[in-house]
């Protein structure tokens, strides 16, 4: 069933990134990738290098986080509870068949294609700075993700709270299959779906004047993504605003980072001093 779903995912996902390279990028774009992705690549590889390291280490720490946070033992899902109270069970009371089934479409491959078509876009700009700001906060996304889950325990609102129905599930079991391969009951806290939304959410509102409509789209997607956490019962609301302030943290970042340590920059920079001496 993993197998499947998997597939059907990929599928679907690719099906969606490819309307959006013809709705939002353009044939000239791809006219001057062509020419121009061997420069992009090297631009782009180290921090893709970083990003491929963390999400290696994530996978494996995940073994090992539940552990770690019961040592420390701090778990503040209680007092999670009494500071929003009700407000799930309220949200869900507006649930019906067509909301659910929106919602779980967006948690699982609205969300994936969020994140995959902007490395897409990005990629295909000359400018490889929103690219490579897009891979950084994405790297950032992961690393204090994974470090906030150590320190914090914290169960969701299906784990909790007998009266939240687990929508998507009772609906589609199906995605049960490969949500199990990434979630744990315990890290909920911040919600890494809509820190990783939010992000592409605030860097789509941030290259709007190159990608407009993608600004609007990226927009409604974040947001729905953020909602859909709550709707389904999967995380509390606190959990989805702190996953918006570590979005804007990771993207505040991200700016510096590439601005200040850009490996490709500075390439390019040794490149260039030679010619402006000989001048």
């Amino acid at each position: 069933m993993l197998v499947q779903v998997l597939v059907q995912l990929a599928v679907v996902v690719t099906l969606m990134t490819l309307a959006g390279i013809a709705l939002f990028v353009g044939r000239y774009r791809l006219r001057e990738t062509r020419v121009e992705w061997k420069d992009r690549v090297r631009a782009a590889t180290p921090i893709t290098v970083v990003l491929a390291v963390v999400l290696l280490g994530n996978s494996v720490a995940r073994q090992i986080v539940p552990d770690l946070s019961w040592m420390i033992d701090w778990n503040p899902t209680w007092e999670i509870y009494d500071l929003e109270g009700q407000f799930i069970l309220w949200l869900q009371s507006f649930e019906t068949p067509v909301l659910t089934a929106y919602f779980s479409f967006i948690y699982i491959y609205g969300y994936v294609f969020l994140l995959v078509f902007p490395v897409v876009a990005y990629f295909a700009l000359s400018n490889t700075r929103p690219l490579r700001e897009l891979l950084t906060a994405y790297t950032l996304n992961y690393t204090l993700g994974l470090l906030l889950y150590i320190f914090v325990i914290a169960y969701g609102p299906r784990n909790l709270l007998p009266e939240v129905q687990a929508l998507m599930y009772d609906t589609y079991p199906q995605y049960q299959h490969l949500t199990r391969q990434v979630n744990r009951n315990t890290n909920v806290f911040p919600s890494l779906h809509t820190s990783l939304a939010a992000t592409v959410g605030i860097l789509a509102y941030r290259t709007r004047d190159v990608y407009p409509w993608w600004n609007l789209v990226a927009g409604v997607l974040a947001i729905s993504v953020a909602i859909s956490t709550i709707y389904l019962g999967i995380h509390w609301a606190i959990d989805v605003l702190a996953g918006i302030v570590l979005a804007y943290v990771c993207v505040e970042l991200s700016r510096v980072f590439v601005g200040r340590w850009s490996l490709s920059e500075r390439v390019a920079l040794q490149r260039w001093l030679p010619s402006i001496r000989r001048q």
